[in-house]
């Protein structure tokens, strides 16, 4: 089973999100996404193993914010999957550290582990849609 198909996001803690992607924007032209809270930095353009565009977003985040939790690191990759249900039973099977359940929104569905040094990883399959 195909387990990691790329990355979803890079995400930090920052003392002043708002500016720190404005800097990234002007210096580096990462494109801000609709939201102002995400930037767009790689698209796939080969569409590669499915009908959707891939896209990996760097987002930085407010330096007290809970999202990291129960990590006390101050980043959290996001990786693409290909199927979380059943990544999710894998890893449940390995004794992988599985923070609460699979969330749905509007991007996909979500869920997230911890590694043996305690970085919480955020696992994602991209919505169909996408």
């Amino acid at each position: 089973m195909k387990r990691v198909t790329g990355i979803g996001g890079i995400f930090y803690k920052s003392e002043n999100p708002k500016k720190l992607m404005e800097w990234y924007d002007r210096h580096l032209g990462f494109n801000m996404h609709e939201s102002d809270e995400v930037a767009v930095i790689f698209k796939d353009t080969c569409k590669c193993e499915t009908d959707r565009q891939e896209y990996t977003v760097w987002s930085p985040f407010a330096k007290d914010t809970d999202y990291f939790e129960p990590s006390e690191k101050d980043f959290m990759i996001n990786f693409r999957v290909a199927d979380l249900e059943k990544l999710i039973d894998l890893l449940k099977e390995e004794e992988v550290e599985v923070l609460g359940d699979i969330k749905n929104y509007k991007q996909g569905k979500f869920a997230w582990i911890l590694d043996i040094e305690r970085n919480k990883i955020e696992l994602w399959e991209p919505s169909k849609e996408e």
